[in-house]
């Protein structure tokens, strides 16, 4: 949240969202919609059944650019456990910038440009300016850091997505999932990428900030489309599973105990070479002393973050990161960290909710299948 002498930023969507009739919320020092007139709900079940568009122009677009794609990618995978420099061009990958102690600095999206020598990183709003000088502070100096200022980010998702985008955009439709494009949006000129945080298929849309609101328009324009805002983005992923920067994973946390092991590439895991690796390959040989689970409370009554779990007898074996109601699944859902021997689905604990122990159990994710293009 922002402080009183905190200066909020607003994204080329703002008056849009204020003429929608949104509820604004200082979010990661943006002033941002958290729902609409129809409420969270709604917009959750309208993008799980739909299309929902969500503004995520606070989120922090750069290029890292430098003399070949060999140099850019080797030089970023001294500060990230994913294969880089075994990205294909426009294709994407998931992974996280990692601290000496292992620990998770920010997660992010990276994609290989067609142009060679240059990478395309979406990192999040609340960590952008932390993770852009820990890349000026370890990239070499043939590498470098362009942060773009003068762009705007949509997310459309939704099973009705890859229709809706295919009448404005002649190559989206054909994209593969995590794989990104140069295209066009009614001529406007727009970079595409088929990804998203909701567990839906749909696609999140980099466009020049002028052309952000014709754009924007166009798409709610059409009737399989309304915007959604922050209340419900967060119920989507944590129905899908997905971490939340700041609640499910931080610095302290690695991603063995964060459950991301399958965004480290193989040959990463036999050679090292990023930072915090010494922490991180062991875990992955030896396994870490606590994981993130899925949680099923019993009943109606939600577990909020902070919520302290206990195992059978009592004993506190861990707490909960991210919890709510679950729309699609009708009924509380959650996601935390438990000793690793409590993990197994179907492992039976009770959540301390109002100083009340609540039964519950360890249930697999995500809580939602995930509908991706594959």
């Amino acid at each position: 949240m922002a402080t009183l002498t905190e200066t909020l930023h607003r994204t080329p969507l703002y008056d849009l969202h204020v003429k929608l009739g949104a509820r604004i919320v200082p979010f990661a020092g943006f002033e941002m919609p958290v729902q609409y007139p129809t409420g969270i709900l709604t917009e959750h079940n309208w993008t799980r059944g739909s299309a929902g568009l969500f503004d995520v122009s606070h989120m922090g677009q750069a290029y890292v650019t430098g003399p070949d794609h060999a140099t850019v990618a080797k030089a970023v995978e001294r500060l990230v456990p994913g294969d880089v420099l075994g990205l294909a061009p426009h294709r994407t990958r998931y992974t996280q910038f990692t601290n000496p102690q292992g620990g998770i600095i920010d997660d992010l999206m990276i994609t290989r440009d067609l142009e060679d020598g240059r990478l395309y990183i979406v990192v999040n709003a609340s960590r952008k300016d932390v993770d852009y000088a820990w890349l000026r502070q370890h990239l070499p100096r043939e590498v470098k850091l362009e942060p773009i200022e003068d762009r705007a980010l949509v997310a459309l998702q939704g099973p009705k997505a890859a229709a809706v985008l295919a009448r404005h955009s002649p190559k989206a439709a054909s994209l593969a999932f995590m794989s990104a494009a140069n295209d066009t949006f009614d001529g406007i000129q727009c970079h595409v990428a088929r990804l998203g945080y909701t567990g839906e298929d749909g696609f999140e849309i980099s466009v020049a900030a002028k052309d952000a609101l014709p754009l924007v328009e166009t798409l709610l324009a059409d009737p399989d489309v309304k915007p959604i805002g922050l209340g419900a983005r967060d119920s989507l992923r944590l129905e899908a599973g997905l971490c939340l920067y700041g609640h499910d994973i931080d610095e302290e946390t690695s991603p063995v105990e964060a459950d991301l092991v399958w965004s480290i590439g193989k040959r990463r895991r036999a050679e090292g070479g990023f930072t915090g690796a010494s922490r991180i390959t062991r875990e992955i040989r030896d396994g870490a002393k606590r994981k993130r689970v899925g949680i099923k409370p019993e009943g109606r009554a939600p577990a909020r973050e902070g919520s302290v779990i206990l195992n059978a007898e009592g004993r506190a074996i861990g707490i909960v990161t991210s919890g709510g109601f679950g729309p699609t699944v009708n009924g509380p859902v959650a996601m935390g960290y438990v000793e690793t021997a409590y993990a197994a689905p179907g492992t039976k604990i009770s959540l301390v909710v109002r100083d009340k122990p609540m039964p519950a159990e360890i249930a697999a994710l995500p809580f939602t299948p995930h509908n991706y293009k594959r």
